[in-house]
């Protein structure tokens, strides 16, 4: 009976092989995941971006919104002092009853079309908005600075770096704030 033995030139050429379809493989999950770590980078900025199109499309509307109901019941409050005012300075029973009935139809038109006032719960919902908004933006520049340091540790880190180096993948900025971004902005009403 004869074996089957492998000649030395063929153990070398199985070995040979072997190791070239390693590093092909080793090549090719290399540069996919420089693919997806990069990918992973922008989809977290696009995050940071779609974060702080919220607070340009939500802040002004709501600021607008709370000016409205306040200079609302400032009117109304300023007509109700000026009706008391009036009917407390009344000479006569018909100035009385004519106040009276301004005053009347007054609390009933807000009464009826207004009937709770809100300005004070609509500056807390504002400043709840105010708060969500500005929170959502930093979970989102603090996950987009850790999706850039793991993409910089791939792109950094041996032997991936001489597949980053041949494709032209470089290390990305993290997130920094602005110069003066430590102010906080003013909100005016």
């Amino acid at each position: 009976m004869a074996k089957n033995k492998l000649s030395p030139g063929m153990i070398a050429l199985i070995v040979i092989g072997a190791i070239v379809v390693i590093g092909i493989l080793w090549f090719w999950g290399s540069y996919n995941g420089l693919i997806r770590a990069d990918e992973t980078v922008n989809e977290k900025w696009a995050n940071v971006q779609t974060a702080y199109q919220r607070r340009i499309d939500l802040i002004p509307n709501l600021v607008e919104t709370v000016k409205a109901s306040a200079a609302f019941e400032t009117n109304l409050q300023t007509q109700v002092t000026s009706l008391r005012t009036g009917l407390s300075q009344a000479k006569t029973p018909k100035e009385v009853n004519l106040l009276g009935q301004k005053i009347e139809s007054a609390i009933n038109l807000v009464f009826e079309n207004y009937p709770q006032i809100r300005s004070t719960e609509n500056f807390l919902s504002l400043q709840d908005q105010l708060e969500g908004t500005e929170n959502r933006i930093k979970v989102d520049r603090d996950i987009f600075n850790k999706a850039v340091r793991d993409y910089n540790v791939k792109v950094r880190r041996f032997p991936t770096n001489i597949v980053a180096g041949m494709f032209g993948f470089t290390t990305k900025e993290m997130f920094e704030a602005a110069e003066g971004a430590e102010t906080a902005p003013a909100v005016n009403f």
